[in-house]
């Protein structure tokens, strides 16, 4: 009797997991969509010329900075490009991200914090795509500028291959991630999209649709940037 309810229950764990791993990443979606809709709807937000020459987002809800004297990070998001070989087209499918990494100074407590990444180059995305990058050492990072009337056309943003903003207790700027890492999760896409799918695939090859968690962060862009400018 004992053994046929360990292994009835083991069954019912082995049909869950995936149930509930699907559920979280697709939270995590939604979660994203939440983010990217509050900020760019914020007076000060990332600028319209910026966004409008970004081939792709990163959105990082509640990443958590911890520690006390040696600082770390760990979030998990999600990323979005314009769709085709040259990031001309509509925003698509998501794939799944993990940025960790580390950075000195006194951080006293856990503070949760979003993160938005603007990846401006193809290279950056395609490196981010096939393998773990280092911010500011395998593709040059900067603080993105602030503001609806700043200008993309600034040193910082024309040699930055990734901008980086933070959002925590309200304030939005522009924050240096440099040190970090990022890279795909493929594990998390697996679980969102229930098979085994890469960030490139996804990407790349259109091989999966958008799920419905990720409606309002591809229509929150779609309406924002429709249109890719970085050529014009």
């Amino acid at each position: 009797m004992n053994e046929r309810w360990l292994c009835t229950a083991l069954i019912v764990v082995m049909i869950s997991l995936p149930a509930l791993g699907q559920k979280k990443e697709q939270d995590r979606v939604a979660n994203a969509g939440k983010v990217m809709q509050e900020i760019v709807n914020i007076p000060d937000d990332i600028p319209q010329d910026v966004l409008d020459k970004a081939d792709c987002v990163v959105v990082l809800p509640s990443v958590l900075k911890f520690a006390i004297g040696l600082g770390g990070s760990y979030g998990r998001g999600v990323m979005t490009c314009r769709g085709g070989k040259d990031f001309k087209g509509p925003w698509g499918a998501p794939s799944m991200m993990a940025l960790e990494g580390g950075s000195f100074g006194l951080q006293l407590g856990g503070q949760a914090t979003d993160f938005v990444l603007l990846l401006m180059s193809p290279r950056s995305a395609e490196n981010i795509l096939v393998s773990k990058v280092k911010l500011g050492g395998d593709v040059s990072a900067a603080a993105g500028p602030v503001g609806r009337t700043a200008s993309a056309e600034t040193d910082v943003t024309l040699r930055a291959e990734i901008l980086s903003y933070s959002r925590s207790r309200g304030l939005f700027a522009g924050i240096s991630l440099a040190g970090s890492t990022l890279r795909a999760d493929n594990d998390a896409n697996t679980n969102l999209y229930g098979k085994s799918v890469t960030a490139q695939d996804i990407v790349f090859k259109r091989a999966v649709a958008a799920p419905p968690s990720a409606e309002l962060l591809l229509s929150t862009l779609n309406k924002k940037s429709p249109r890719n400018k970085s050529k014009d």
